[in-house]
């Protein structure tokens, strides 16, 4: 069997100018704009393919995905935020650069399947450069449940459409259906005197199978 499909690749070799072989299309990129975090991802989040960004109240997770959103407006693009639980504040979203006329808001009310189905119709659709699915305030049980065949239909769409697909949670979910997971973790708060400056945030990548921590300081 070996031998027959070396011969076969001999005689269609011999078809072309160019030998035939395996080329890895490095995925274009949407820089967050925190350079530790553009430093931890090798450059920012991947179009064409699913993203996951995790962690609990606090951690920095939703101030993350702003930074990207804001990074997407200011390039023209048109974006979309599917929220699950209702929770989106498009003042806060506006005051860290977000362009709010370009991005679709779809407020699902705190239903996770209605959330899901948004999300496939839009990103199908095509004509996002990033979509959004906020699950950060979602039940761990109910999004524990989106099927492994969900996320990977999400993931071939993304791929399709070459839009950058978020997903933000309390913990991983899509698991290998996604090119790219950073976890976040809130350290503590940074006091001075009396005020609250900011708060120092771990946060931990892995793509390709690489793992990667860094630490960073949110201030207010």
């Amino acid at each position: 069997m070996g031998a027959a499909i070396l011969r076969l690749r001999t005689e269609i070799e011999a078809r072309f100018e160019t030998p035939l072989a395996f080329r890895r299309r490095e995925a274009e990129l949407i820089p967050t704009g925190i350079e530790v975090i553009d430093r931890l991802t090798d450059g920012g989040i991947p179009r064409g393919n699913l993203s996951e960004i995790c962690g609990p109240e606090s951690s920095g997770r939703t101030a993350l995905v702003f930074a990207i959103l804001g990074q997407a407006t200011r390039r023209g693009e048109c974006c979309a935020w599917i929220d699950a639980a209702g929770v989106f504040d498009p003042a806060s979203a506006a005051e860290v650069g977000v362009d709010l006329e370009r991005v679709l808001w779809v407020n699902c009310g705190g239903n996770a399947e209605h959330a899901l189905k948004a999300v496939d119709l839009l990103i199908q659709a095509g004509g996002f450069g990033l979509v959004v699915l906020d699950l950060g305030d979602t039940p761990d049980k109910e999004a524990r449940r989106i099927p492994l065949a969900s996320w990977f239909r999400l993931r071939h769409a993304a791929e399709r459409t070459g839009a950058a697909l978020v997903a933000v949670e309390r913990q991983v979910n899509a698991r290998s259906c996604s090119a790219l997971q950073v976890e976040m973790r809130r350290k503590g708060p940074v006091w001075v005197g009396k005020l609250l400056r900011g708060l120092t945030t771990q946060a931990e990548s892995q793509r390709l199978y690489r793992v990667r921590t860094a630490e960073f300081t949110a201030v207010r």
